[in-house]
């Protein structure tokens, strides 16, 4: 018995305008049109069609449109269609839900209830037209204060920095996940730029080894194409211990995208299911992680920081002042709405807590603490725009890192089947003749100018509250309200209302 499932969209061709080219045919990696010789007409199979909206762009005389279907189950506030089609699946397939991208559920997204302040008249705003902002930023533990003699050299040794033009990273997306394409594309806009890329738990393609003075390398629990070359190869190496997508599980890449070149990399059999473990086997206890920290900087001399990377959970901050105590250089928090390649459904949407609530507490135990200095802090999941970032840092970051916006950058419409390999836009597939869809010099300039359209706009928003540098910015809650927030809501942040 196999029950019905209604289509979630709708495709409307337009036979008045429709030439019969079969570019939809061509451009559609999930089926959803084919040419029916007999009758010399394109049809569409809607069941297979996941709104990515490829085949209504590349229609050469606009004859396509898509839409979301009408047809629906009788209304019920718990049992949405959602929930019924999830279980309908899961009564046919008896296996876990996979989904990509992040959590897409209605939980409040507080960077949409904090403002930022702006200088009026007592303090007046600053031109930057006309005068120079700072937004470099320097990642790595600083010292507790510095000596420098008479001839102004510096007598203290310094932990090893990473010099940032802006304080946007790309976040973890490994090979494999996405394509070769893409990461060269987020490789070469880093170099280009001014700032660092993340090469997730994959490994690095040789081809990218070139761009390492940019590249954070990951170590993760399944320890994918790592060896020594590969960590010398990056400027900060980065513990993967969790992630926002999913929360306490491993990693999960599915054989369909393990290709041949994927399988060199990551240094697994072609085909086969990379499942990363739920833990580091060599953690189980702060002592247990400052042994691999120390262990990471004697294997790179003590010439790279050191990055540990968990999810946002209700005990972060607790969990982030035994990272700094345990030798961290960089803690990076990864939100809620983090997103990922592929994770249980069930995992992305339940498990987790907003980054903003994560950072706020961090910093401020920090702090309290008096180790605020020793680490920097790194944040991820669902930054949109360079006002989040500005908001991001005003709570206490360094730097955030972004991941969906800049596949969206690349073209990615957020259909959220990266799980499946069949990407229509060539982002998050291994499939040879997908990639081809993105180029990489194409892409290395559209995210370019991504990040630079966001500086210019942080430069702006820094002019207007009358500072020219974001280290004044960096953990100033003052310049930030909340409005719409509860009191307990404002005290965690530890920003005032509005008016206030």
């Amino acid at each position: 018995m196999k029950t019905y499932i209604p289509n979630k969209f709708i495709v409307e061709r337009d036979p008045e305008r429709c030439i019969r080219c079969q570019v939809c045919v061509n451009q559609c990696s999930f089926d959803s049109h084919y040419y029916d010789a007999e009758d010399d007409e394109v049809r569409s199979r809607e069941e297979n069609c996941v709104g990515c909206h490829r085949c209504v762009l590349f229609c050469p005389t606009g004859a396509l449109t898509i839409r979301r279907s009408p047809l629906d189950y009788r209304e019920n506030y718990n049992w949405s269609s959602e929930v019924i089609e999830d279980i309908i699946k899961q009564a046919e397939t008896g296996g876990m839900l996979l989904t990509g991208m992040g959590n897409d559920k209605s939980q409040r997204i507080y960077w949409d209830h904090l403002l930022l302040n702006a200088s009026q008249v007592t303090n007046p705003s600053i031109d930057p037209l006309r005068e120079p902002m700072e937004l470099i930023t320097y990642l790595g533990r600083k010292p507790d204060c510095v000596e420098v003699d008479l001839r102004c050299v510096l007598g203290t040794e310094l932990a090893p920095q990473v010099k940032l033009d802006v304080p946007v990273m790309f976040a973890a997306m490994s090979y494999g996940a996405v394509s070769l394409n893409v990461q060269e594309s987020l490789a070469r806009a880093a170099t280009e730029i001014g700032t660092l890329w993340n090469t997730g738990e994959g490994g690095l393609h040789p081809s990218l080894y070139k761009y390492g003075n940019n590249t954070i390398v990951q170590v993760a629990s399944g320890r994918f194409g790592v060896d020594a070359e590969y960590m010398d190869a990056g400027r900060v190496v980065e513990i993967k211990i969790g992630q926002g997508a999913k929360p306490g599980i491993g990693g999960h890449l599915p054989g369909e995208k393990v290709s041949a070149d994927v399988s060199r990399t990551r240094m697994i059999p072609q085909g086969t299911d990379a499942l990363s473990p739920a833990p580091q086997h060599d953690i189980y206890s702060i002592e247990d992680l400052s042994q691999l920290i120390y262990a990471l900087k004697e294997a790179t001399n003590y010439t790279k920081p050191i990055s540990v990377k968990i999810a946002a959970v209700h005990n972060a901050a607790a969990i982030g002042s035994g990272m700094v105590r345990a030798g961290a250089d960089i803690i990076v928090l990864d939100g809620l709405r983090g997103a990922t390649g592929a994770a249980p459904k069930i995992i992305r949407d339940n498990v987790g807590i907003p980054i903003e609530m994560a950072l706020a507490s961090l910093d401020t135990r920090l702090r309290q603490e008096g180790i605020r200095n020793l680490a920097s802090i790194v944040v991820s999941g669902g930054i949109r725009n360079s006002g989040d970032v500005a908001k991001a840092i005003a709570l206490g970051a360094d730097a955030v890192y972004i991941g969906t916006a800049a596949l969206i950058a690349l073209g990615c419409t957020v259909c959220q089947q990266c799980h499946t390999g069949k990407c229509a836009w060539g982002i998050c597939t291994t499939d040879l003749a997908l990639t081809k869809r993105v180029n990489p010099d194409i892409g290395a300039r559209r995210l370019a100018n991504l990040l630079r359209g966001w500086s210019l706009e942080l430069k702006d928003i820094l002019g207007g509250m009358g500072i020219n540098a974001l280290e004044s910015l960096r953990g100033n809650r003052l310049h930030l309200r909340g409005v719409g927030l509860t009191d307990t809501e404002l005290g965690i942040l530890g920003v005032r209302m509005v008016g206030d």
